[in-house]
């Protein structure tokens, strides 16, 4: 199925000069998930804070140290003895304050992931069918995974972030109280500082979104390529679908080497940026000293100050994380902005679930029209399939039938309300569906048959198992309805069997059939198609049909062809035109075998019987 663009809202929403898709999205995401971790992360901005004022008290008080243990001999001892103890007790405090962060900072970082993984799944079920057409199942794992997990750092940097600011400006100010001059020699050479860290952030921001989208692209091809494992094995294909998968992994290396020298040249400019600053504080302190300006504590302080205010390797590791959560929460905005479905608050009136779509315009992903301005009813209590060739638009119709999907243009009504009218409870209540290929959901197959909310009674379930003739092989499961998915080997057909239970379990107003009869094999299916066309009078049935047989049984049927409705008719009337038998193929010769001739109603020519 192919989904259409939400109607009204926009493929991309981000507007013009907010940056590329998802950006602002991305943003929003990462103050929400800081919002989120909003006492964690003070407290553990006040443990890098307090860690980094006693990282900067060390120094003086190893200088009184040093000063007390080199002063005159009658001078008190007990000065020094307690000089040293606080240096200790400093020591002490900057461990523990050292492992409470740590521990703090994983569980944060733990909690924010857990926080965006829920957000944004829930989005994206909330999004429905459009967001797996859009990015792919594989993509939308690796970002709900992986980019997640990266994004939700970000609260934890950026807490660490100030305190690894605060750790060169505390310095800077301290060696401006030890000597303004030892500070001013120091601030000669920021500005060659700040132009390291400006053009490491630059050029990683890049790398990492390019890094980034190539490992999307490769979790997108393994997904495909788990699930049409047998298809490539009975092809032989593995080494071409190999090469397939891995064939974004030069580009990969090649952005992940390019993060690399992009740390390595930050990380190389600063080594040679923060000697030549050190040097340069330590001369002045060194010719201050020997002007008896300075003690000789107060020159060990000034080098410790010096080797803290040139601290870039911790700027440049906490940028680096930064740019890489921020660049993660980019490609989960663009999540974000595809819109969630809107829901009214209509209910419906008393009916039998007719359908009706009026000017009915939808387009895929690319901009290719694929239903145009169709107009079609299916009264209530009645069955219409709908037939067509691929890619006439069939399962487009049905998903917008039942708003798995909304038109571009156009209006889609159940029994006179506008779906987009229906709060959510009555418009899932009213429509059932039933797929080609189920997915087989819950616990056991009871739960699988029951799937939905509420779920139905269990003799609810048994009689719609009965139904589309399920119950036998069910019950010759291990342990029957109570048997979990996992241990049942189950064909296409049976499969099938159980979607079209779970399908009329849920009952409602509309029963859409998504091609839902494909699988089962001729006896099967004219009885689940007797049971379905002929003995439930209560409500409308939409069948996309594939099959002679299923369209010949139906009240009516809606040929479609090139995104119009041809015509709309009963299968024998319309079965008389080439064109509309030319589009079951095979089956159509099956069909006039059956029947004697081209007619599906028993007759042969000239109306012999």
């Amino acid at each position: 199925m192919t989904a259409p663009r939400s109607h009204g809202s926009g493929r991309y929403p981000t507007p013009s000069g907010e940056g590329p898709p998802g950006a602002s999205h991305g943003g929003a995401l990462l103050r929400a998930a800081t919002r989120h971790s909003g006492i964690r992360c003070a407290t553990l901005t006040f443990l890098s804070l307090a860690g980094t004022a006693a990282g900067l008290l060390l120094p003086a008080a190893l200088g009184r140290a040093l000063d007390a243990l080199l002063a005159h001999p009658s001078a008190d001892p007990s000065q020094a003895t307690n000089w040293v103890l606080y240096c200790t007790a400093l020591i002490l405090v900057l461990a523990v304050l050292d492992a409470c962060e740590t521990v703090l900072g994983a569980t944060t970082n733990a909690r924010a992931t857990a926080w965006l993984r829920e957000r944004l799944t829930g989005h994206v079920l909330g999004v429905g069918p459009r967001a797996g057409h859009r990015f792919g199942p594989g993509e939308l794992v690796a970002r709900l995974v992986g980019n997640a997990a990266q994004a939700g750092t970000a609260p934890a940097t950026l807490a660490g972030l100030f305190a690894a600011l605060a750790a060169p400006l505390g310095a800077v100010v301290a060696l401006w109280l030890i000597d303004p001059r030892l500070a001013l020699v120091f601030l000669g050479g920021v500005p060659v500082v700040v132009a390291v860290l400006r053009a490491f952030a630059r050029n990683s921001s890049r790398c990492v979104a390019r890094y980034q989208d190539a490992q999307g692209r490769i979790a997108g091809a393994l997904a495909e390529a788990i699930g049409g494992a047998r298809t490539i094995a009975a092809g032989g294909t593995a080494d071409k679908e190999v090469a397939r998968i891995l064939r974004p992994l030069p580009e990969l290396s090649r952005e992940g080497h390019r993060m690399w020298r992009v740390q390595g040249r930050a990380a190389a400019q600063a080594v040679g940026v923060a000697p030549l600053l050190q040097i340069a504080v330590l001369a002045t302190a060194g010719l201050l000293l020997t002007q008896h300006r300075l003690s000789v504590g107060e020159l060990l302080a000034a080098s410790r100050y010096a080797v803290l205010a040139t601290g870039v390797g911790v700027l440049v590791g906490r940028l680096g994380g930064l740019i890489e959560a921020r660049a993660s929460a980019r490609r989960l905005g663009e999540l974000l902005d595809e819109p969630e479905t809107t829901y009214g608050t209509c209910h419906l009136p008393p009916g039998q679930g007719q359908l009706e779509l009026r000017a009915v315009t939808a387009r895929n992903h690319g901009g290719r029209t694929v239903l145009d301005g169709v107009d079609l009813v299916v009264p209530g209590g009645t069955t219409l399939a709908v037939v067509g060739r691929s890619g006439a638009g069939k399962s487009l119709l049905a998903a917008l039938a039942g708003r798995l999907a909304d038109p571009d243009s156009g209006e889609v009504l159940l029994d006179g309300v506008p779906l987009r009218e229906l709060d959510r409870p009555t418009l899932r209540r009213a429509i059932g569906y039933a797929f080609e290929r189920p997915a087989l959901l819950g616990e056991t197959i009871e739960d699988t048959i029951g799937f939905g909310h509420p779920q139905p009674p269990p003799d609810r379930i048994r009689e719609a198992a009965r139904t589309a003739r399920a119950d036998d092989f069910v019950r010759r499961l291990p342990h029957g309805y109570a048997t979990p998915c996992a241990a049942a080997p189950l064909s296409g057909g049976e499969a099938q069997r159980l979607g079209l239970a779970r399908a009329f379990a849920r009952g409602g107003r509309l029963l859409i059939l998504d091609d839902a009869l494909s699988s089962l094999d001729t006896v099967t299916e004219h009885h689940v198609t007797e049971a379905l066309f002929r003995r439930t009078p209560g409500y409308g049935r939409l069948v996309i049909a594939h099959r002679a047989s299923t369209a010949a049984r139906a009240d009516s049927v809606a040929w479609l062809d090139g995104g119009r409705v041809r015509a709309v008719g009963r299968h024998a009337e319309l079965w008389a035109r080439p064109e509309y038998r030319a589009v079951f193929g095979s089956d159509a010769g099956d069909e006039a075998d059956r029947t004697g001739d081209a007619s599906p109603d028993g007759e042969r020519n000239g109306g012999i019987p």
